[in-house]
């Protein structure tokens, strides 16, 4: 991501980069979006180097327990319900990958 942004890892990390208990995370805004996630276009300023728990959302297995959590998140994000339909194989795929 910093390479995309053009900025040493450092400088990247200071800007972006917050720590959360034992785990590094991407800044957000107040509102919980990531820091490059832009709302009015639905698009992200780092999505050909964002991170996997980027690209596996949002299928973990917190989305995908219940029809009702599916809901939840599908209401938090623009990206939900919306675009291609994924086959049921790429999702247990990605689900694997961020078992959150």
């Amino acid at each position: 991501m910093a390479a995309v942004l053009k900025l040493d890892v450092e400088e990247f990390k200071k800007r972006y980069v917050r720590q959360v208990g034992i785990r590094k995370s991407l800044a957000e805004f107040p509102n919980g979006d990531c820091i490059f996630f832009h709302r009015e276009s639905l698009t992200c300023q780092v999505y050909e180097a964002r991170p996997r728990q980027c690209w596996t959302w949002p299928f973990w297995n917190s989305n995908l327990s219940s029809p009702g959590a599916w809901e939840q998140a599908a209401e938090r994000c623009p990206g939900c319900n919306r675009g291609k339909l994924v086959v049921l194989e790429k999702i247990e795929e990605q689900r694997n990958i961020m078992p959150v």
